[in-house]
């Protein structure tokens, strides 16, 4: 593999993945001589899985202040590659390279065919518009460097040479599709600081054993709370789901984030409210029309109008009431104390499930050592970074992906 060592490329890029693909195509597109590293059989492994194998390829969010919100406070660092290439020239550049794109609830964007193949033959395209030379099975060992500037890189049978180099190497999550974080060690032998690596996007673990009992009961329309110390730290609204584990679905994916972060203090809970779109009121007196009903049931059949099968057996436990009293013989006290129940169903938060089970890696590397105007490591003077290795990651529904396209975008123009 490249025994000529007389061959140096313009731009080196190492990975496959959505940065890289960008990265690599962006940079031939200029007119560069471009080789794309991967170290699987084919590109794109990781993207083929995202959005249940349908590709969430970005979310239609073009107010450029809302978009960086969703990324929290590393958001700022995204600014300016957003502005050059954010969602609205994302959903361009696929309709160019033949792909028709539609946008889902919650702005989600996916091809129209809702298979991810097809973004990955959009790339196959503008690649080899630009005559990228793709090597596969092409597995670094090794970057080679003087001071501040990086020679080579070093692979198994043979070595590259290049003027620049791009890392698209992502995070350490999904490991299955190569993603099993070298990148992050030859940045820090780089001399590059790695933020603390935790899965993101990932389902939780729940101490209670009664959650394990619901498991495959998916709720639409509730809202999950994190506590900390009896203090309110975030809220968000839409689908949850019970394992065997504890809980996921994509509410859960998007505070799990936050909650890793919580946990290396103390503990933390999670209050589910079952009816969030009912105050105490409302719902109170809508249990009361339900007794009133059913006046002559069991308590414990008279929740099907309110609840999924499944869930009633947990309810009917935690409220105390004697499952066998006849509807019109619960009292005020007892009512009043379900309808805190159904707005407070409390769990303890065990850990997080790992980086194999994470969509993406939280932290990697620090932002402080990277140009956000070029992507181009303030460390290394022909190094340049992208996607998911970068520390900053976004909740679900094409964020992440984003990212991806534009940094990989910035990073390739700047090569």
């Amino acid at each position: 593999m490249f025994k000529d060592n007389q061959t140096i490329f313009d731009v080196a890029v190492i990975g496959g993945g959505p940065a890289g693909l960008m990265a690599a195509g962006r940079a031939a597109e200029l007119g560069k001589k471009v080789v794309l590293l991967e170290k699987n059989k084919k590109p794109g492994r990781k993207l083929m899985i995202t959005g249940k194998g349908r590709c969430n390829i970005t979310n239609a969010e073009f107010d450029l202040r809302k978009l960086v919100e969703n990324y929290g406070k590393r958001g700022r660092f995204l600014f300016h590659a957003f502005h050059i290439f954010g969602p609205q020239k994302t959903i361009e550049f696929f309709e160019k390279w033949g792909l028709k794109t539609k946008i889902e609830r919650g702005k989600r964007v996916f091809p129209v065919s809702d298979d991810a193949s097809d973004v990955l033959k959009a790339f196959v395209k503008y690649l080899l518009k630009g005559r990228v030379q793709i090597t596969y099975g092409a597995e670094v060992v090794n970057i080679e460097r003087k001071k501040h500037h990086i020679n080579k890189l070093i692979l198994k049978g043979g070595e590259i040479v290049a003027r620049n180099y791009i890392i698209c190497t992502g995070g350490k999550s999904y490991p299955a599709t190569g993603s099993t974080g070298d990148g992050y060690e030859w940045a820090q032998k780089l001399h590059h600081t790695i933020e603390d690596l935790m899965p993101a996007l990932v389902p939780l673990k729940i101490k209670e054993k009664w959650v394990g009992e619901l498991q495959g009961l998916s709720l639409k329309n509730v809202e999950v709370t994190i506590f900390q110390k009896d203090k309110k730290q975030v809220s968000v609204f839409g689908e949850c789901l019970f394992t065997h584990f504890g809980l996921s679905g994509p509410i859960i994916l998007d505070v799990s984030q936050k909650v890793g972060e919580l946990l290396k203090e103390a503990a933390v809970e999670i209050s589910l409210d079952l009816k969030p779109a009912l105050d105490f009121k409302t719902l109170d007196g809508r249990l009361q029309r339900d007794f009133q009903k059913y006046h002559n049931k069991f308590f414990q059949n008279c929740l099907d109008d309110l609840l999924p099968r499944k869930l009633i057996p947990v309810i009917v436990k935690f409220s105390g009431i004697d499952p066998l009293k006849r509807a019109t013989y619960i009292t005020r006290e007892e009512r009043h104390g379900l309808v805190k129940l159904l707005k407070n169903l409390k769990m303890t938060v065990a850990g997080l499930l790992g980086f194999e089970s994470a969509i993406v890696t939280s932290g990697g590397i620090s932002l402080r050592e990277i140009d956000d105007k070029t992507m181009k490591s303030k460390i290394v003077d022909n190094l340049f970074f992208a996607g998911e290795i970068i520390d900053v990651a976004g909740p679900s529904g094409g964020f992440n992906l984003q990212m991806c396209w534009s940094t990989g975008y910035i990073a390739g123009s700047n090569a």
